[in-house]
């Protein structure tokens, strides 16, 4: 995505960076994250330390998911738990670890780290109903994103029966309805910290 932004007309300077040490040249007046943060863990550090590198009146703006507790998610983390008859799980105990961890937390969390560093703070969900369409499309949906973790730390073997038990279970949860659409709701949450 970088390779692509960079060959854009843009006054926008692309770079590749691990958030957790990033410094800036200077004081940038946007900080602008869009389903990226959630993947890095330590928030109580990391949101007051972006804070902190903008220029006075500068904005940080922050979208993540909130998918933690939705029956895609859940049944994610369930299925690698406990396996296809609840009598063993995928996977190792690391990668259950680490994709146990709950990525985002509570809105007002993200109000009691920003709230000291913020002239004006804005925090806010949003649940959208993606209609989708065809078979498995919740599955195909989440392969996309929150399910790359366990596919990535499944050998090919273990990566199909976990598919074939997570789909089934995906299928019941969100059920294809008379007009062969699935109904698949997808909440967010938004943060708008100007400093």
């Amino acid at each position: 995505m970088l390779a692509r932004a960079r060959q854009e007309t843009s006054v926008v300077d692309w770079l590749e960076a691990d958030v957790r040490e990033w410094q800036p040249e200077s004081p940038p007046d946007l900080i602008y994250s869009n389903a990226t943060l959630h993947w890095v863990d330590d928030h109580p550090e990391l949101f007051p330390r972006l804070a902190s590198m903008l220029d006075p009146g500068g904005v940080l703006a922050v979208q993540m998911p909130l998918s933690w507790g939705m029956p895609s998610h859940y049944l994610m983390r369930e299925v690698l738990a406990t396996g296809a008859k609840k009598s063993r799980s995928f996977g190792t105990e690391a990668l259950r670890i680490s994709t146990g961890r709950k990525w985002v937390a509570d809105a007002d969390a993200y109000y009691d780290l920003l709230a000291g560093e913020s002239e004006q703070l804005d925090i806010w969900e949003t649940e959208y109903l993606q209609i989708l369409e065809g078979q498995d499309p919740v599955l195909k949906w989440v392969k996309g994103t929150g399910l790359r973790p366990i596919l990535d730390g499944l050998d090919d073997q273990e990566r199909e029966a976990y598919l074939g038990v997570y789909g089934e279970r995906l299928r019941e949860a969100y059920p294809m309805r008379e007009d062969g659409k699935t109904i698949y709701p997808f909440r967010r949450l938004f943060i708008v910290a100007t400093i």
